[in-house]
């Protein structure tokens, strides 16, 4: 799901709701047109509608919009289809993509606080520099002040973004811009999953979503009776850091040379050795999927710890940083002032 995960998670309890109840599906998906939904998400919904009264099957006419509908979620509503197991399909389906979302607000929330705080700590210092310090600047200047360090240094930083400001926010966006494009559309973005799986606390966060993925998908696809070569492909596509997805695939290849999966991870230490170790016990006991999913809620508890710790951490570092900031634009302030009045005595 790339464009609403909320609209999708919605549309996916109610439609399990109306397919439990006996509704028919074109019926169902009528009842769903008239809900209250985002403009492009209600085309969407006509247009899945229009598909099946034409004749085609569910998970066909749901793949045509893979902006709201990846592989994963295909995957289940084929399977439920061919096995005549609908309704469980879309409560499994439901279960897990509220589980994702749970995981992603979680990292979300923990990012928004220091994003917030930097923010609003530069908003405030930069309206200072650009509208309070100049004018006291007149003051000091009639009244011949040394001006200190500090104060010079705001005042260069002011007399820089009066002058140029446009220009140099316009190419720190352009900047992030062409950074973004370059590690989503470029074989960058392979480098760039490698550089966040290894940065502090943050790497911790993006290895043990994807872990957590991982395990929760491919443990819910093997339960639900989809070969293991197959899971692993569905599984692969799902995930959004390169690295994990380049071995996922070459597990894959290896599983259908007759090696273990437990031997296809192995070889690169990107899964900690408690996943192999856990994987390899469910391969010989013959529940793998009790086992994934069983590590799928270990690694989504130790994301939360890691959430919360890197708020935890953060929140010193961030009073430490603001109040440096603040206190160079106090002193830069009220030391010209002290002296004013030191010369006028």
């Amino acid at each position: 799901m790339k464009k609403s995960a909320p609209e999708t998670l919605a549309f996916t309890k109610h439609l399990a709701t109306m397919i439990k109840a006996g509704v028919p599906i074109a019926e169902a998906f009528s009842s769903l047109a008239e809900q209250s939904w985002s403009s492009g998400f209600k085309k969407t919904i006509n247009a899945i509608m229009a598909s099946i009264n034409n004749g085609n099957s569910l998970a066909k006419s749901l793949a045509g919009h893979p902006g709201y509908f990846d592989q994963y979620y295909i995957s289940f509503i084929q399977i439920g289809e061919e096995s005549g197991t609908l309704e469980t399909s879309l409560g499994y389906l439901s279960t897990q993509l509220y589980k994702d979302f749970s995981t992603r607000k979680k990292i979300q929330s923990a990012l928004l606080y220091p994003t917030v705080v930097l923010f609003t700590a530069l908003i405030i210092g930069s309206a200072i520099s650009l509208f309070i310090l100049p004018k006291l600047v007149d003051l000091f200047g009639a009244f011949d002040v040394d001006l200190p360090a500090s104060t010079k240094l705001l005042l260069n930083i002011a007399s820089f973004m009066k002058i140029s400001g446009v220009f140099a926010i316009t190419s720190v966006f352009a900047l992030i811009v062409a950074f973004y494009i370059l590690i989503i559309l470029t074989p960058l973005k392979s480098v760039w999953g490698q550089i966040v799986i290894r940065l502090p606390f943050v790497g911790a966060i993006a290895k043990n979503f994807q872990i957590t993925r991982f395990c929760r998908n491919l443990g819910t696809l093997l339960q639900s009776g989809v070969p293991i070569s197959q899971a692993l492909a569905v599984t692969a596509k799902t995930l959004s850091n390169q690295s994990f997805q380049k071995l996922v695939n070459q597990a894959q290849a290896g599983v259908e040379q007759g090696k273990s999966l437990t031997e296809s991870l192995s070889k690169d230490r990107l899964f900690p050795v408690l996943v192999t170790k856990m994987i390899s016990v469910g391969e010989k006991s013959g529940k793998l999927a009790d086992s994934l999913l069983y590590l799928a809620d270990y690694y989504d508890e130790e994301l939360d710890n890691v959430t919360k710790n890197l708020t935890t951490v953060l929140e010193p570092i961030l009073l430490i940083v603001v109040g440096l900031i603040v206190a160079l634009i106090a002193i830069a302030i009220i030391s010209p002032i002290y002296q004013l009045t030191g010369s006028i005595r």
